[in-house]
């Protein structure tokens, strides 16, 4: 594809790639797309912007990869726009040029300083009353003491518990002393914490953040700080969550939308309150003027803080600032600049707004109480897992973002890369147009076929199940693929000629665990002397000797506050050595057999990657 453009032009090229990939997953969406061409002077709508993806998007999924790219300029060259084009990435506003590791030697990665300015905003409010950091902030925004900051990887561990609160057992991190060695472990741990709440730490290693690599620190911090901001966008947090329903919807069809999708409802839904015609479909062109965000923050603010009137003069910047200054009286002046605001910075402006919520949500509770979907937590469990693995589409509810198949397939093509036809497989452009119902049955039913080639027990399970979101019998077979996909890992490790079963986890287990003069044994994964974890904890001690403070250990634990302590404390010290460990505390202590094999699994792969 590449064979028209000069080795520079390629190098280049995949430098401004990156530099409108804002959130560094090797991809470009829509939105990102239409910025780079509004950029270069071609302000198209957003179905033209589609259109063009959906042209070059060869493996048709909805997003352009770094080949694909190449073909847009390829065409923008024949119609000699190619340098506007260049000129216009190259002097993108708000961007700072930094070294970084890349696959292509000699290429810069870059990341956006307004986000490293929030970034730094939030971390300073949001953990100014921690002890163990005195040391560390205030951070200053002004330079890159940030990327100085987050190198032992303390920072992160705290930014993972401030988002999801009691993710990291801060007895297993390094606190003193901080050897490279030790750095390493910390920011291992915080990784593998990171991975366990869903983030997507592809080309993310724990020496890219020794060394404060920029654009790979804001990358993650912003999927932290992302998970802390949405937790409480949930109907159980906010019942009142019910009232963003349109009419004729029922209430299920909350579950299944993302929280950028109900924040949109819930802002056109303040809007409407305030009797204000406008709505709004994005957090970028929409809210440049600051009209909307004026009528939101009178809508939802006590009527007691008396907020100042912003005039609408043509100065959008002045207007931005007038209204952040009200956004202050609320205690709620976060994430955004005038700038921001009048440049349409979409992540920054839905950090903004999410912060808004949580603050004000300004929903009344419902008239009557209806049915409280709460999500499971094996459900939880399998959809961190999936988005962790950085499937597209994000998963956000099991039992609709599977229906189509295509996040199954990606699975699989985890699992065992190959395995999938894609000829046989209906994309995004062929599901969005008519008669998508029988083209998502059809991935169903393929998707089902290649269970079956892996051998999964997939008795009375058809394709219409997963497309009718039979939730019994879609976690079936998520489980049999999360199994087969931590085994896969086992298997490249042992070779093709062994086949890996949980009789041989378990075998290993106990001479890993004889071998280095431990007590501990378990028959199977359904053994309660799991239960206060000791066989975890020992099996981790006997794998990096003297990694565990046994102090931390609760004997003769009983009380389940002792063995989540236990379990708490197992589960980060397996992650702090390397283990991907997606189970719970809840599973270990609670004797899962499904999740507590996965443990066991994950830190087996550890052993055999020393080796």
């Amino acid at each position: 594809m590449a064979q028209d453009i000069s080795t520079d032009d390629v190098a280049e090229l995949k430098e401004q790639f990156d530099m409108f990939d804002i959130d560094h997953n090797n991809h470009i969406s829509v939105e990102e797309l239409g910025e780079a061409l509004k950029e270069a002077g071609f302000d198209l709508a957003g179905y033209q912007v589609r259109e063009m993806i959906t042209k070059l998007d060869k493996d048709e999924n909805g997003t352009i990869e770094f080949n694909e790219f190449l073909e847009i300029y390829k065409t923008l060259k024949d119609d000699q726009v190619s340098s506007k084009f260049k000129v216009a990435i190259s002097k993108k506003s708000g961007i700072v040029s930094k070294g970084g590791t890349s696959d292509v030697e000699g290429i810069t990665h870059s990341f956006s300083e307004e986000e490293k300015v929030a970034f730094v905003d939030y971390i300073n409010s949001q953990l100014k009353n921690d002890e163990m950091l005195e040391s560390y902030l205030p951070i200053n925004e002004k330079d890159d003491d940030l990327f100085s900051k987050v190198q032992d990887g303390i920072l992160f561990c705290k930014m993972i518990n401030n988002s999801s609160p009691g993710t990291v057992d801060e007895r297993a991190m390094n606190t003193k002393k901080l050897t490279v060695f030790k750095k390493h472990e910390n920011q291992t741990l915080a990784l593998n914490s990171a991975l366990s709440l869903g983030i997507s730490i592809v080309n993310i290693g724990a020496e890219d953040l020794i060394k404060g690599t920029g654009h790979l620190v804001l990358g993650l911090l912003w999927q932290i700080i992302r998970i802390g901001l949405f937790a409480k966008i949930d109907l159980k947090e906010i019942p009142g969550l019910i009232r963003l329903l349109q009419e004729g919807e029922d209430p299920s069809i909350l579950k299944t939308l993302s929280p950028e999708q109900l924040l949109i409802r819930w802002v056109n839904y303040q809007l409407e309150q305030a009797g204000d015609p406008r709505r709004i479909k994005n957090f970028s062109g929409d809210i440049m003027d600051s009209e909307v965000y004026t009528t939101l923050l009178r809508q939802i603010a006590p009527k007691d803080l008396n907020l100042d009137p912003v005039p609408m003069g043509p100065n959008y910047e002045q207007r931005a600032e007038k209204m952040l200054q009200n956004a202050d009286k609320m205690k709620c002046r976060a994430f955004i600049t005038p700038k921001d605001v009048v440049k349409g910075n979409a992540k920054l402006n839905t950090a903004f707004v999410a912060n808004l919520f949580n603050n004000y949500p300004a929903l009344d509770p419902p008239d009557e109480e209806g049915e409280v979907y709460e999500e499971t937590r094996e459900e939880k469990t399998f959809r961190n897992w999936m988005n962790s693995l950085g499937v597209r589409p994000y998963v956000n509810y099991l039992y609709t973002d599977l229906k189509n198949g295509l996040v199954l397939f990606k699975l699989y093509d985890e699992v065992k890369p190959g395995i999938v036809n894609w000829d046989k497989v209906n994309g995004p452009a062929a599901l969005a147009k008519q008669g998508s119902a029988m083209k998502a049955l059809e991935n169903c039913n393929y998707a089902v076929d290649l269970g079956k080639q892996l051998k999964f027990s997939l008795v009375g399970i058809g394709g219409s199940d997963i497309y009718d979101g039979n939730q019994v019998l879609t976690l079936a077979m998520v489980w049999q693929l999360m199994r087969a996909y931590t085994v896969s890992v086992l298997q490249k490790l042992a070779g093709p000629d062994n086949t890996i079963t949980d009789n041989d986890i378990v075998s290993w287990v106990n001479s890993k665990l004889e071998e280095a003069g431990k007590t501990s044994k378990i028959r199977n994964f359904k053994d309660k002397v799991i239960s206060d974890s000791s066989p975890v904890l020992d099996l981790i001690d006997a794998i990096k000797p003297n990694s565990i403070d046994y102090s931390n250990f609760k004997k003769s634990a009983s009380s389940d506050e002792d063995l989540l302590l236990n379990a708490q404390y197992a589960i980060s010290m397996a992650r702090k050595i390397g283990a991907r460990v997606y189970a719970l505390p809840e599973d270990i202590m609670e004797v899962n057999p499904k999740m507590v094999m996965t443990v066991f699994a994950c830190l087996m792969v550890v052993e055999k990657q020393k080796k």
